[in-house]
């Protein structure tokens, strides 16, 4: 078989491979096509079938009445608990918790480039030639070579290599050439030195503190929420008290109103709007059980335990209590610490220094390119290995080389318009700083109106509520004297309730409205400290 059937058998080897490779990858998409959802799952929209169950034939006996359901165990938790349930199970924070890992190793990736590199490699041609005068002739030629090359962080490159080759050339001896070489390029422009070369390893660096800043953003935010859902489970727990408590008012009034009508000192109408009464309160109650309901289910999920499932019937019960007390807050102290604590802002800080350093980057990659190349070459040639290796010990023939290379683009527009892209958006983020240190200081005031209104609220409530239990005492007395209807002491029932569901609802506001202030601040409420950390293993080395 000579060398051209050789090159055609390869070439149709080489179709071949590639054509059973590309049916195999129609064969796989045929397959993934053949497990993909059915037509109806996708396109059918079933109707949700509401219908009561069946109903038993006449004449059978009536199906027996549910077993009374067993209570539901409750489960007392601190707000300690709830934070440190949520920190460790919320999924949005495992996720968010291992993008600084990823981030980190982005670093690590960045800073790669400047890893020194082994190579080497050998060839063997073979020569035929023809002369008129000489005839036909053939010669071999072995090289070989093997060196180190180390990036610098200024750009440039420093190699040191061992070339060798040895010629067979027929009549001749064979002859062998081994060099030790060292070569230098360093750009001294465009991309030159060390602003320029580790662009890409601050940028990573950046990024990575911007993504533990949104790690740690998130970290406050789970902790925020699952404090505001815990302080509404705690609403919602005593507003279902408080209807109860209104109901078992509206019954004793009922009760009251029976007597009187048994003694004779009232008509029968007494009893019918007591019973009116007692009825509206009955839908309060169902009313505030099912917020509770709903607001237990928050907290079940924000918790995500395996043992609460929110669709399990324990019942949740807030161990902490609310401890108002007055704050004196000083509102340009707190601006001030949100604009150096939040993490939003300090993101907006990072990528204007990311934007800073493209800047640099930038009007480096529009400069001319102009390049220093400097070589020192020691030779070692003779007829022998032996002989040449004793010659390059020798160091009797030396070379050097230097040289520069220019290149002016003429025009230079894409670079220039790079440039510009970068100037232009640090002049957004500027804008854009300026505009989130404002929306920071609306919310710390904000905040600060929140805390100080709530904490008047609690105060007026309270003597609200006071008032009502006074006025609720002289409705009874009144109605026992037959001065009062029953309809006038239950309108002083409801204003009690009302003014306790206010005072409890100013309780919750207050603890709420100091989570959003420490919020907005960047920092936790309360004592304790949370110090957070990648997920994934260990951060990167840097």
């Amino acid at each position: 078989m000579n060398e051209r059937t050789a090159s055609v058998c390869v070439l149709v080897s080489a179709v071949f491979i590639a054509g059973c490779a590309v049916s195999g990858c129609q064969s796989i998409d045929k397959r993934a096509a053949t497990a993909s959802v059915s037509e109806e799952r996708l396109r059918d929209i079933e109707p949700l079938d509401l219908r009561p169950m069946a109903v038993p034939e006449t004449g059978a006996p009536p199906a027996a009445p549910p077993a009374a359901a067993p209570a539901a165990p409750e489960v007392r938790l601190s707000l300690e608990e709830c934070r440190a349930a949520a920190l460790e199970n919320n999924l949005d924070l495992k996720v968010a918790l291992v993008s600084p890992s990823i981030a980190a190793a982005s670093v690590t990736e960045a800073e790669a480039r400047f890893e020194a590199l082994f190579f080497s490699d050998a060839f063997f041609g073979k020569t035929d030639d023809f002369s008129p005068l000489a005839g036909a002739s053939r010669s071999e030629a072995t090289t070989a070579d093997m060196g180190f090359r180390f990036p610098l962080r200024t750009g440039g490159t420093v190699t040191l290599d061992f070339p060798a080759s040895r010629s067979d050339t027929p009549g001749a001896a064979p002859s062998y050439d081994t060099d030790a070489r060292f070569r230098l390029s360093q750009p001294l422009l465009r991309g030159g030195w060390l602003r320029a070369n580790t662009h890409a390893i601050r940028i990573a660096r950046y990024q990575s503190q911007a993504s533990e800043a949104r790690a740690k953003l998130e970290v406050i935010r789970v902790i925020a929420e699952t404090d505001r859902v815990y302080w509404r489970l705690y609403a919602a727990r005593r507003e279902l008290e408080v209807r109860r408590n209104e109901y078992d008012l509206a019954v004793a009034q009922l009760d009251r109103a029976r007597r009187r009508v048994q003694a004779g000192a009232a008509s029968e109408v007494e009893i019918t709007r007591a019973e009116t009464g007692v009825a509206e309160r009955t839908e309060a109650i169902i009313i505030a059980d099912n917020a509770l309901r709903q607001r237990e289910r928050s907290l079940k999920r924000a918790l995500n335990r395996p043992t609460l499932p929110m669709d399990a019937a324990t019942v949740l019960v807030p161990a902490t209590e609310p401890n108002p007390v007055r704050y004196t807050l000083e509102a340009p102290r707190l601006v001030k610490a949100a604009l150096d604590n939040r993490m939003d802002m300090l993101e907006v800080e990072l990528q204007i220094a990311q934007d800073a350093s493209t800047i640099d980057f930038e009007r480096n990659q529009a400069l001319p390119s102009l390049a220093l190349e400097y070589t020192y070459n020691v030779n070692g040639a003779g007829s022998s290995a032996h002989d040449s290796l004793g010659r390059l010990n020798d160091r009797d023939f030396e070379d050097h080389t230097v040289g520069l290379s220019l290149e002016v683009p003429l025009g230079n527009a894409a670079a220039k318009s790079r440039l510009r892209q970068a100037i232009l958006s640090r002049v957004q983020r500027l804008a854009t700083r300026d505009a989130r240190a404002s929306q920071i200081r609306q919310e710390v005031l904000d905040a600060i109106d929140q805390i100080q209104t709530a904490w008047q609220r609690i105060v007026a409530s309270r003597q609200r509520t006071t008032l009502a239990e006074r006025n609720l005492s002289a409705e009874i007395r009144q109605f026992d004297l037959g001065l009062r209807t029953s309809t006038d002491v239950l309108d002083a029932q409801t204003r009690l309730a009302n003014a306790q569901s206010a005072e409890i609802a100013a309780l919750a506001d207050y603890q709420i409205a100091q989570t959003d202030l420490a919020y907005s601040t960047g920092m936790l409420l309360g004592a304790a400290r949370v110090r957070w950390q990648p997920s994934a293993g260990e951060k990167g080395k840097q």
